[in-house]
């Protein structure tokens, strides 16, 4: 059977996409590239904000169009709105979050057991989404009670996966040829919290980078509560990427307290001090919401002045989005969505600017960039993108192909979203590559 995997929202959709396709190949099926290619889909959706419920709906249509014989949906927007998923034209099954992990098995009618994953490596799931990094879930649901959060309602208390099982994903996807492997959760810092012997989140990287060959390891995002100062001595190894998404979502104390984050303006800047102090090149970025119930414009003020100061590498900036179920999404003084956009306006521009800033520091400087795009030009060259360790993403134009390598380039200037590099290819490699395309050709 041809299956077609697609995901909206998180990197643990994504991580969840990539154990389907090493199970679904384990099975003995076929993955393809296109959903016009396919028998089966199956959609890991995302309820986030109203915007991921809408694409993750346009997708089912999408494939109801393609001619898909099969739509199977998962994931946060089916679990919360499960009748209406399958109301949907041509959605055959709805599967709830909890039952995510043996969804293979249900669509299947084969027990998990049966699959015999070890000889299956973990390869990248084909077509556009063709990836150098591997996702890897290490937790999955929340313990906290963030006001606005839609996902702990859908994904449900926090739990851990063992070490093995995690050792034995990453050792799947280094065979299968992946160089940088991201450690994703909902509440990734939580990992080993729900232990009979508790564990932190930095016994495992410490396992991992002792236990694996790893060539790159990535953090997603953390809660900022969940880090002590010793955390940064995991950064002895060069291996870990120098790279911490910490969600801020405010920087007014007043706005914070409403939406039940446990931290404060004054907490995240002395960790942003330390984690700065500890790794001077870190790329910290964070997630922001504006237009958040009862933000005046005092509060917005705030949040403006603080976000400018703590100078973040980037930011995905949310218009604050109703979910249902929500506390939040009853609370007096729903702020005007006109408002909310300006807001949001105002907040990016200031992200976009401190984003450039933090991109120009490294200009003229070398850095190993992990090529993970490219595209063949007229002209027999390459167009090329990759990520250094601390997340600047970089673009180059090369005579031979530098998908899935660890490259040096030196950073000669910026771009819309990003810098643009320069790499000198061994005189080796440029003969080995022309000699690989006049073949081909």
């Amino acid at each position: 059977m041809n299956v077609y995997l697609d995901s909206v929202g998180c990197r643990l959709n994504q991580s969840e996409i990539e154990s389907y396709a090493r199970q679904f190949r384990a099975a003995g099926h076929v993955l393809v590239p296109s959903m016009e290619e396919a028998e089966l889909m199956v959609l890991n959706t995302c309820a986030v904000t109203q915007s991921a419920v809408a694409d993750s709906r346009k997708k089912v249509r999408q494939a109801k169009r393609a001619g898909v014989a099969e739509i199977v949906v998962t994931g946060c927007w089916s679990d919360i709105e499960g009748q209406r998923a399958l109301a949907m034209p041509g959605v055959k099954t709805v599967i709830p979050n909890h039952r995510k992990d043996v969804l293979v098995s249900e669509i299947l009618d084969t027990p998990f057991e049966s699959f015999d994953l070890e000889p299956v490596v973990r390869e990248p799931i084909p077509g556009s989404r063709l990836k150098t990094r591997a996702f890897i879930k290490v937790q999955d649901g929340c313990d906290n009670r963030c006001t606005f959060c839609v996902t702990t309602i859908a994904r449900g208390e926090g739990r851990s996966r063992s070490v093995e099982a995690i050792e034995a994903d990453i050792r799947a996807a280094l065979l299968g040829g992946s160089k940088e492997i991201v450690l994703t959760g909902v509440h990734l810092g939580s990992w080993g919290y729900d232990f009979d012997q508790p564990k932190h989140l930095k016994n495992l990287v410490l396992k991992l980078l002792e236990n694996e060959a790893i060539p790159r390891l990535r953090l997603s995002s953390l809660e900022p509560w969940d880090l002590g100062s010793d955390f940064f001595d995991l950064w002895d190894d060069p291996r870990l990427c120098r790279h911490l998404h910490l969600p801020l979502q405010s920087g007014s104390a007043s706005t914070l307290r409403r939406m039940a984050r446990n931290t404060t303006p004054m907490k995240y800047r002395q960790l942003l001090a330390t984690a700065r102090q500890a790794v001077p090149e870190m790329a910290i970025t964070t997630d922001l919401i504006v237009g958040f119930p009862g933000e005046s414009e005092a509060e917005f003020g705030e949040s403006l002045a603080f976000v400018e100061e703590m100078q973040f590498a980037d930011a995905h900036t949310f218009t604050y989005s109703e979910r249902p179920g929500t506390a939040a999404a009853s609370m007096p003084n729903q702020v005007q969505n006109g408002l909310r956009k300006i807001r949001n306006r105002q907040m990016r521009e200031l992200v976009e600017k401190s984003a450039a800033d933090y991109r120009r520091r490294f200009l003229n400087s070398e850095f190993e960039v992990l090529w993970e795009s490219e595209e063949a030009t007229d002209s027999l060259s390459f167009l090329s993108a990759g990520l250094t360790d601390n997340y600047l993403r970089v673009e180059t134009e090369s005579p031979v192909s530098l998908w899935n390598q660890f490259q040096p380039a030196k950073l000669v200037a910026l771009s819309p979203k990003g810098l643009r590099g320069q790499i000198q290819a061994s005189a080796e490699h440029i003969w080995f590559e022309k000699n690989r395309r006049d073949h081909a050709g």
